[in-house]
């Protein structure tokens, strides 16, 4: 993998990297800009943190005044940058990483196709270490609230990765590959020879 930092991402769709289109290839039904992206998964973020906040609330009685939960939902902003490079790393070939901090978000893009499954990994690896793992120790063990704080702030943070998890679930036939070219992914089936 060979990361290129591109800096601010200018909203032109026609600034990203682009794939050599492949024969076959469907463009997956989802957002038709980062406005539209950015809007759907805020919408989804702010349902998430309600519906992860009842657990904290049930099990820990969660007041305002935990500290460190708080203080473990601002580190969740500083894992911004790491959850980018995690995603990265599941590349093989070039990846680009832009910044878009007016519509909140950092994000990559690489152009390699790849199995369903990779990409599915690749999209919730990060969600996983900043997220899951973190919610669910603090969860179990009420002393672990900052790491509470991180997970339940991060998981929100991922949820752009979990409507790329559902277009390729519910879109990629088995034996499909996928790629990403400019703003979009796409899916077709490799010619086996």
């Amino acid at each position: 993998m060979k990361l290129h930092y591109r800096g601010k991402y200018d909203l032109d769709p026609n600034s990203l990297p682009v794939a050599e289109e492949k024969e076959g290839a469907i463009q997956f039904e989802e957002a038709a800009s980062t406005q539209e992206l950015a809007k759907k998964a805020n919408i989804a973020a702010f349902i998430l943190l309600i519906l992860l906040l009842i657990p904290i609330v049930m099990l820990h009685r969660l007041k305002a005044d935990s500290f460190a939960f708080w203080i473990g939902c601002l580190l969740s902003l500083f894992c911004a940058l790491p959850h980018e490079l995690l995603h990265a790393l599941c590349f093989k070939e070039d990846v680009y990483l832009y910044t878009n901090l007016r519509q909140g978000m950092l994000f990559v893009i690489g152009t390699e196709p790849m199995s369903k499954g990779r990409f599915i990994f690749l999209s919730l690896l990060p969600n996983l270490v900043f997220g899951l793992v973190p919610y669910l120790l603090g969860l179990i063990y009420p002393s672990l609230s900052l790491l509470l704080g991180l997970g339940w702030s991060s998981l929100a943070m991922g949820t752009g990765d979990y409507i790329n998890v559902y277009h390729a679930l519910k879109q990629m036939p088995k034996g499909a590959l996928t790629y990403m070219s400019g703003f979009h992914s796409y899916w077709f089936m490799p010619n086996k020879k």
